[in-house]
């Protein structure tokens, strides 16, 4: 029964959505957007029952949407577990293990640090549960547990005011691909309008989805991600992502990224609810950050250096390829399953070079259907071409 439970517990997560397009991702915000609860709690309101979040003590709020109950019972998100364990300083595996085999012991270790510190303050980052007139309310889902200073920037406001920010640097855009997971959403914005000639980077290169040969089409388009977190997992973010057009794999240039923290000042117990004042200042600078971005990333001139960076290494012939993206992936954290997903691609996509493997890492992760380990090892293609071009 402990097995059972704390499997249901910690893979509840709120609906998500993975190469979805973008009306689809605003209804979706919408939807999680009505559901939200953001309060403030002390430690000694906070404790752990069965595994499940109980909060005990916290007054209802009038809000917008009307009376707003804070007590009552959350199942943690995996996301919220890792909160608890950062926030009282429980090994995470421990917390993990404690979930996966006994729930009491559990309860015990999480509420005995909480009794540590009562008056100590969190941020809790729920989705209200439902309940029908005249009953209790359902349990509800714990998404985050954070710093009281943590500040909300979230996914539907950050959106309508970044793409904003894209209408007013004045390039033409598409938005190709939209990721919602319970930790991060993803936005992936591409203008083919500009685009550059990359035969070298290309050349002998097969889509290993169709076939289809760089050579061909050695055609590259610039793009971006908005990426965003509204549980703790990482800053809002603009990402440059060069877009390779015969197989689209997504050529993301980490080094590059524009930042907003979700930092601000202590907050005062119970329901968040922001001035319209700060919500506004913050919008607009998510705005303007957005559109001087877009203006950089979205110019000739910035796509033509870092193809040409690209190119300078991709070249690399290797004379082992199997060793190298062996060490390529161990020096980068990538697991043997998906090392194993790299080396298939590789194969199929003809190039024995440096440039085979950054491919063969981004079409890889075009397969992956979890958005969050699919931007991670995307993320890792042009590193990955460095290391395999220095190994050889």
């Amino acid at each position: 029964m402990t097995q059972q439970f704390a499997e249901r517990a910690a893979n509840v997560a709120p609906t998500g959505a993975r190469n979805a397009d973008l009306d689809d991702l605003v209804r979706l915000l919408e939807d999680q957007d009505r559901l939200k609860l953001d309060v403030i709690v002390p430690a000694a309101a906070v404790r752990f029952r069965e595994g499940n979040v109980r909060v005990e003590g916290i007054e209802s709020q009038i809000t917008k949407t009307g009376v707003t109950r804070v007590d009552g019972t959350y199942r943690p998100t995996a996301v919220a577990d890792e909160g608890f364990a950062d926030k009282l300083r429980i090994p995470l595996a421990y917390l993990r293990r404690m979930r996966a085999e006994n729930a009491p012991l559990l309860d015990a270790n999480v509420n005995a640090w909480l009794d540590k510190e009562p008056e100590r303050r969190f941020l809790l980052r729920a989705f209200k549960g439902g309940a029908a007139p005249g009953t209790p309310p359902s349990e509800g889902v714990a998404r985050a547990f954070l710093s009281d200073s943590y500040k909300l920037m979230d996914n539907l406001d950050l959106l309508l005011a970044a793409l904003d920010g894209v209408t007013q640097a004045g390039h033409p855009t598409e938005v190709s691909g939209c990721d919602l997971t319970d930790r991060r959403m993803y936005v992936r914005i591409e203008s083919k309008a500009v685009a550059v000639q990359a035969p070298t980077l290309l050349r002998g290169y097969r889509s290993p989805f169709d076939g289809r040969s760089g050579d061909q089409l050695p055609v590259i388009s610039a793009g971006f991600v908005i990426g965003n977190s509204e549980v703790g997992s990482g800053a809002y973010t603009i990402t440059p992502r060069a877009v390779v057009q015969v197989c689209r794999n997504g050529l993301t240039q980490g080094m590059d990224v524009v930042r907003a923290v979700h930092l601000g000042g202590k907050q005062d117990e119970g329901v968040i609810s922001w001035s319209g004042q700060t919500q506004t200042k913050t919008l607009e600078l998510i705005t303007s950050k957005t559109a001087d971005a877009v203006r950089t990333f979205l110019s000739r001139e910035y796509l033509e250096a870092k193809v040409r960076d690209m190119e300078a290494a991709a070249g690399r012939e290797l004379t082992e390829p199997t060793k190298t993206i062996e060490h390529v992936t161990k020096s980068l954290s990538i697991s043997a399953d998906t090392k194993d997903m790299i080396l298939a691609h590789f194969v199929k996509g003809g190039q024995v070079t440096a440039g085979g493997v950054m491919q063969a890492i981004t079409s890889t992760a075009q397969t992956l259907p979890d958005a969050d380990q699919a931007a991670a090892l995307e993320a890792l293609a042009v590193p990955a071409l460095t290391a395999a071009a220095a190994h050889g």
